[in-house]
């Protein structure tokens, strides 16, 4: 795992070295074993490096053989061992031991066309000197980051944001529409980012950049079956799935440093544990997170799985204390706003991890996706079953199965306000976003914080789900309802928010790099064909995951309901004990030189966080103070102070060209 950048400027005689070296220095915690950059006419591509495979031999960038076809490369192909076979045998020469060297001969043998032979998560630049073209490829689902900043023939390219913005002719401003998406669907909307100007090379998409022009080509997406065909059993697909899992786990053990496990103490995380321990590591060290705060921790199921596994486990407490001393440094890592604080416990888990001298662990995300985990599915299902008699009293109870907590407190305004919440727009069952609307409508809400400006600007939110619409494939109609609703929080939520805020941002905040074997691509299409009654049996989430999970896991663990990962949030910023950076923040006087927030609403909500100490806030004014005080600091870190933290630019960078 690493960082690339890079500068091709055709209008030039070459990129500034200076600029290159910075970028890195911007990203040197993504890759602090070496570093490297490559000159040629146009051209500059910068890396650093983080060694996992041929430690010795694998400084980039690499070449081929004749020196014409130069890489950077962040992430891992996980089937190198078997394309280097093949490449060898077709007559390709080989210096390094790398699967990054895989990269520029399978570009010789197969031209663009090789990304489809990749099974990895990975970012990378690839320079044609003879062809004077730049060859930019991402993974299938964004494992791996890759933005660019383009104009007039100049690309300015990076693992991060902040590497582009070494460059004093990227401009440095955010971008209000993305903010205003941000607070809809928590996320940036397709190739956007927070920042005008910056966009990223979409997953499972390349770019071309030669003299004349960049193009942007599709290669993957995820395509759901509209068929639900009833000739295989449950067996038979469970059986695949097992197969299938276990050597998505088996090629990304393949690293020449030791490899561990997050161990969560949820089906996802304990069933990927016990396939490393029981068949390939009998040493396994896992680790976990734990929280002060008895409503997030998981602490009984994670010593349950340590217990059974018998793995060498470290956890890390989190305290309220720690999420708001933390923030700042993972809105530096992120690079846009969020509104959730779930990345400050990942972010110091990944330090743990680091501490034990440890650069890759496997982890258990994209389950929940194409497995259907989450409750926003069962309550499409809900919804739709309550729509064919929308006067029945007894349907919207379902809504008890997915909410016990509320429901067992016997208080009848909660149980009105859910049932309430959800009723709304329930017989608009044709439209396409049926299962996430109610979800956007009421997230947007937030966005009367936003300025008066800045909501005029960005528009309302039909506007935002005009444009995703826009985005969608032809076939989408014809998949299940259960398709739909996953393509639709995969193409958002994934790519842009869980495995980046909570993903690569905070393992390679301390140089760590996750690997994820439920987002192997045969696992997501095996996925895609399953019919949706084994993933969603009533409404009961993962069902053929847990029949598959259930011999290797306690049933406790295997058979429990889903608990979404949170972490505390209010009483982290205002609780007793102020903090400096928030008390400046969220002042008026910060309030109004930003601009972007309206500040007597702003001011109305801190002080109400205050007065009950951050508590019973509602989960929405919750979100608002995060959205509010992320933003701030995107502002402070990137646009008003940029850079906030110390550039180490690296020494002795090996130069080629």
């Amino acid at each position: 795992m690493c960082g690339i950048a890079g500068i091709i400027d055709f209008n030039s005689s070459g990129p500034p070295v200076a600029v290159l070296k910075r970028m890195l220095g911007l990203m040197r915690h993504r890759g602090p074993d070496a570093a490297g950059i490559y000159i040629n006419g146009p051209a500059g591509l910068a890396h650093t490096r983080l060694s996992i495979i041929d430690l010795d031999g694998g400084d980039q960038p690499i070449h081929n053989e004749n020196r014409s076809i130069w890489v950077v490369y962040n992430g891992e192909i996980f089937n190198y061992p078997e394309l280097r076979g093949e490449l060898t045998a077709a007559g390709h020469q080989f210096y390094t031991q790398t699967d990054t060297e895989v990269l520029v001969h399978a570009y010789e043998e197969y031209g663009m066309d090789m990304v489809n032979r990749f099974n990895g998560q990975f970012a990378f630049a690839l320079w044609d000197k003879n062809q004077q073209t730049l060859f930019l490829g991402r993974d299938r689902v964004g494992i791996r980051p890759l933005f660019y900043h383009f104009k007039h023939g100049r690309i300015v390219f990076g693992s991060e944001i902040k590497a582009l913005f070494a460059d004093p002719l990227v401009p440095r401003k955010i971008d209000v529409h993305t903010l205003s998406d941000i607070f809809t669907c928590w996320a940036p909307l397709g190739n956007k980012t927070a920042f005008e100007g910056i966009v990223q090379i979409p997953p499972g998409c390349f770019g071309v950049l030669n003299r004349n022009c960049l193009k942007i080509q599709s290669y993957w997406q995820p395509s759901f079956f509209a068929s639900d065909p009833w000739e295989r059993s449950l067996t038979d697909w469970t059986e695949e799935l097992t197969s299938l899992l276990y050597d998505a786990t088996r090629i990304r053990l393949r690293a020449d440093v030791p490899v561990g496990t997050y161990l969560s103490g949820g089906l996802d995380s304990s069933y990927t544990t016990s396939i490393v321990k029981n068949n390939f590591n009998n040493r396994l060290c896992s680790f976990s997170v734990t929280f002060s705060d008895q409503r997030f921790d998981e602490t009984p199921y994670q010593q349950k799985a340590v217990e059974n596994l018998n793995t060498h486990h470290r956890s890390i407490l989190c305290t309220e204390k720690n999420i708001g001393e933390a923030f700042p440094e993972v809105i530096w890592h992120s690079e846009v706003p969020i509104l959730r604080t779930a990345p400050a416990p990942l972010y110091r888990l990944s330090a743990l991890v680091r501490e034990h001298n440890f650069k890759v662990v496997l982890t258990g995300e994209g389950s929940d996706e194409i497995f259907a985990g989450y409750n926003i599915f069962k309550e499409d299902k809900v919804r739709r079953f309550w729509a064919r008699k929308p006067d029945s009293r007894l349907r919207p109870r379902l809504l008890e199965r997915l909410y016990p907590y509320i429901f067992s407190q016997n208080n009848g305004r909660s149980k009105t306000y859910i049932e309430n919440f959800f009723r709304k727009n329930l017989n608009n069952i044709d439209s396409p976003i049926y299962s996430h609307m109610v979800r956007w409508q009421n997230t947007a809400q937030l966005k009367s914080f936003l300025s008066d400006d800045i909501q005029q600007t960005a528009g309302r939110v039909n506007d935002f789900v005009e444009r995703y619409l826009q985005c969608l494939p032809p076939e989408f109609a014809s998949w299940p309802s259960l398709c739909r609703a996953q393509y639709t929080e995969m193409g958002i939520f994934l790519s842009n928010y869980l495995l980046s805020s909570q993903g690569d941002r905070m393992t390679m905040a301390h140089s760590v790099e996750g690997r994820y074997p439920f987002l192997d691509h045969r696992v997501i299409e095996f996925a895609a064909r399953l019919p949706v009654r084994f993933k969603l049996n009533g409404l009961e989430e993962k069902f053929i995951l847990k029949r598959a999970a259930r011999n290797a896991i306690p049933r406790e663990i295997a058979d429990r309901p889903k608990q979404p990962y949170r972490a505390p949030i209010s009483r982290c910023f205002l609780g007793a004990k102020r903090l400096d950076y928030v008390e400046q923040l969220l002042s008026a006087r910060a309030l109004e030189k930003s601009g972007y927030f309206d500040t007597r609403k702003v001011s109305r909500l801190v002080a109400k966080c205050r007065r009950r100490d951050g508590r019973l806030l509602s989960e929405r004014e919750n979100m608002a103070l995060v959205g509010i005080l992320s933003t701030q600091l995107v502002d402070h870190h990137f646009i008003r102070n940029f850079p906030s933290y110390p550039v180490h630019v690296p020494k002795n960078v090996k130069i080629e060209g």
